[in-house]
This record gives C-alpha cells, sequence and structure tokens, in this order.
C-alpha cells in the first residue's frame, strides 16, 4: 500500500499468521475503524465498497493486514482489520464462478479473462483467480476496471513446476492479452511468497519474493524461507 497506518498493536506483540485469510483475498466488512492520519478519501471509498484487500504484512492475533481502495491509483491505504469486523471473504479462485456486469464485460480485462477461463487447459491444473481491479469489481459488484485496466492474476503453485510448464503458461497468458488488447500479469503463490511469473519465466537465477515479512531475492521459491 502507499500509504500505511500504525498498527494498533504494540510494536512487540508477537505476530501469528492467519490461514483463515490470504493474501489478495477480499474481505467484507461490517466496519473500518477510523485511525489517525487517515486519507480524506477512505470514509467515502469504504462507503462505496465495504471491502478491504488481504495485504501480506505480519498482525498481532485478532487482526488482519490489508488495504482499502479508492477511485485512482493513488488512492491505496493500508490498515488493519479487527477479525471481528469481518463478515465474510473471498479467494481469487473463488471469483471465476462470478460474471461482470452484462455492460462491463466488453472490457479488454474481463475479455482476456474469459478467455483464459474457457480455453487454457494447463491454466485450470492450478487454483487461480482474478486479483487487482478486475478481482475487486468482480467481488463488489462496483465499477472499477477502466478501458485500460490490465488484468491481474494470482496461480497458487505449491509444489515446483518444470520450466516447460512455466513458459506455457506464460505464453498462454500472453496470447490472452493480445487476444484482448491489454495486459495479463500473473503472480505464482509459492511456499515461500508471490512470485512474478515474467521472472520465473525469464530463468533468472534469483527471483524476487514477496512474502508477510517482506521482499527478497531467492534461487529457489519452494524452499520455504
Amino acid at each position: 500500500m502507499r500509504v500505511c497506518a500504525a498498527p494498533p498493536f504494540a510494536v512487540d506483540a508477537p505476530r501469528v499468521r492467519e490461514s483463515r485469510w490470504r493474501a489478495h483475498d477480499l474481505l467484507r466488512l461490517a466496519r473500518l475503524a477510523p485511525v489517525d492520519d487517515e486519507p480524506s478519501w477512505v470514509r467515502e471509498a469504504f462507503a462505496h465498497a465495504p471491502f478491504a484487500v488481504v495485504r501480506r504484512a505480519e498482525a498481532a492475533a485478532g487482526f488482519v493486514a490489508a488495504g482499502v481502495r479508492g477511485a485512482t491509483r493513488a488512492q491505496r491505504f493500508g490498515t488493519w482489520i479487527n477479525v471481528q469486523d469481518i463478515e465474510s471473504s473471498s479467494s481469487p479462485e473463488s471469483l471465476l464462478a462470478l460474471e461482470p456486469l452484462a455492460e462491463r464485460a466488453s472490457f479488454a480485462a474481463f475479455v482476456a479473462l474469459a478467455a483464459l477461463r474457457e480455453s487454457h487447459a494447463i491454466l485450470n491444473t492450478f487454483a487461480w483467480g482474478p486479483t487487482g481491479s478486475a478481482g475487486f469489481e468482480l467481488a463488489t459488484r462496483v465499477p472499477t476496471i477502466s478501458a485500460s485496466s490490465d488484468l491481474d492474476l494470482l496461480i497458487r503453485m505449491p509444489e515446483r513446476c518444470d520450466r516447460a510448464t512455466i513458459q506455457a503458461l506464460f505464453e498462454a497468458l500472453a496470447q490472452a492479452a493480445q487476444h484482448a488488447g491489454t495486459r495479463v500479469d500473473a503472480q505464482i503463490e509459492t511456499p515461500s511468497g508471490g512470485v512474478a511469473l515474467a521472472e520465473l519465466a525469464a530463468g533468472k537465477a534469483r527471483v524476487l519474493v514477496r512474502a508477510s515479512d517482506g521482499a527478497r531475492l531467492v534461487g529457489d521459491p519452494w524452499q520455504p524461507s
């Protein structure tokens, strides 16, 4: 998140790994606790769509790190959700069962998503789904993407895949992007954290892994840190 609230728990409070919610899950909230120095747009955005996106950060027991989305790319606010305020959650893969509003289905990001969902067998061997603006719109039913929006995906890959599979995934997404006239970016969820599919496909000796305790370069993201 571009701006982040101070934690509502002690700096030295023990951190816990909350298994009920994972990075990129969308949380529907009963309330969003106000915090000091909260950006002025947050209350209006939350009233419009009472959701927050789980982010990669460690939290103390009873809290989840999440972010609120505003109307523009610059409006992103990292905060801390009390678990008692969570009404429901949606994972990226659960959003594949949802269709965009009929009048929104022709946007490039949704065209690319439909093409991938319907025709790419290799992708469908994994648990995967939309994140970012497309995922947010599917979950909230609030118009969020624009004609120029990219499609962001999360692909869960708990076990190491061979290079041919990684390359085939990368090419499948590139074909869908070309067909729809947009960009398709995928993050691979590994035991170490999230890794860009593009980095894996490039065959780099070390890739950037984003985890709850920070980002780091690793040689093997399937080896938990």
